[in-house]
């Protein structure tokens, strides 16, 4: 089983110590989005990796030598996320861009390169955030992380129902094909001067017709090779969130820890979080001691071990 640690919140960022409980405990408890009363127990004993997904993984650090030690050295792998935004997009996160990547370079010293994955995403446009200052956005950031990686994953923002109330704000412009020319060339041409695999993953728009290189987030080659299984050691399926046969995405199946409106970042562009009145009502259930992360189990809910 592969670990997400998440798609849906930060737990890194806010909820560390809660994370850290759990894997003194053994065990965590995850509530199913879609069937809020169906919740799968996951024991660590039966989880072979474990993917953190954070913009500001800062606060998990004094937790991850201890975890690391109690998990019997399950492999960590590392998908931090670098944009460029201002408050007006991030108002949380971009104040810390430079704590972030201090961080990133740390955690590449300590875990390898190759287990750190940069992820530029989403990119957006606007009057402000035009392709223009996306190049000179990336062509600043390599360098400054050009030794902590040896993968940029990007992707392009979507209109989710988040983003779409939130347009008064984004004042989002469709990309067209000029755009994604033009971003395809100048980024592939950054990353390849730098010999940083970039690819983008789940996207109508692979750019590999524009330097990019074919690639997936968490692919089964990479889990097989960190892994040092082949696939009769460990059944691996293929990632299925998405709704349509549009967009492809070649990554493995990972199981989210995480709880949709939960994140305190607040970004404006963010498809976990779609009301915020609930994220504020939610953090204020959370408990570091409970085995959920938002809540505690409830008398007739229905709790099922997950071995896969």
């Amino acid at each position: 089983m592969i670990l997400f640690v998440s798609g849906r919140s930060d737990i890194a960022s806010y909820y560390p110590k809660w994370f850290f409980n759990r894997v003194k405990e053994g065990f965590i408890d995850s509530r199913n989005p879609f069937n809020p009363k169906l919740i799968s127990r996951i024991y660590f004993k039966n989880v072979d990796m474990i993917v953190f997904c954070s913009k500001n993984i800062h606060p998990l650090l004094p937790y991850l030598d201890e975890i690391k030690n109690k998990l019997n050295d399950i492999p960590f792998v590392f998908h931090l996320t670098l944009t460029p935004y201002n408050e007006d997009i991030e108002p949380i996160i971009a104040k810390k861009k430079k704590m972030i990547i201090e961080d990133i370079n740390l955690i590449a010293k300590k875990y390898g390169k190759e287990n750190i994955f940069i992820r530029y995403d989403p990119i957006l446009k606007n009057n402000r955030y035009t392709t223009s200052f996306h190049i000179k956005a990336f062509k600043k950031l390599l360098p400054l992380i050009k030794d902590s990686t040896e993968n940029i994953v990007i992707s392009f923002v979507d209109y989710y129902k988040n983003t779409i109330k939130n347009n008064k704000f984004l004042h989002l412009i469709d990309f067209n094909e000029n755009d994604y020319k033009i971003i395809g060339e100048n980024f592939s041409s950054i990353a390849h001067l730098y010999n940083i695999y970039i690819f983008t993953c789940g996207e109508k728009e692979d750019l590999i017709k524009y330097g990019f290189n074919k690639g997936a987030c968490v692919s089964k080659d990479f889990v097989l090779k960190t892994l040092n299984m082949n696939e009769k050691e460990i059944k691996l399926k293929k990632q299925t969130f998405r709704k349509d046969n549009k967009f492809t995405c070649n990554c493995v199946q990972m199981v989210d820890i995480g709880s949709y409106n939960s994140c305190l970042s607040l970004c404006k562009y963010c498809y976990a979080n779609y009301n915020e009145n609930e994220v504020l009502t939610n953090y204020k259930n959370h408990d570091d001691n409970s085995s959920l992360l938002i809540g505690k189990i409830e008398k007739d809910d229905i709790i099922k071990e997950r071995i896969r």
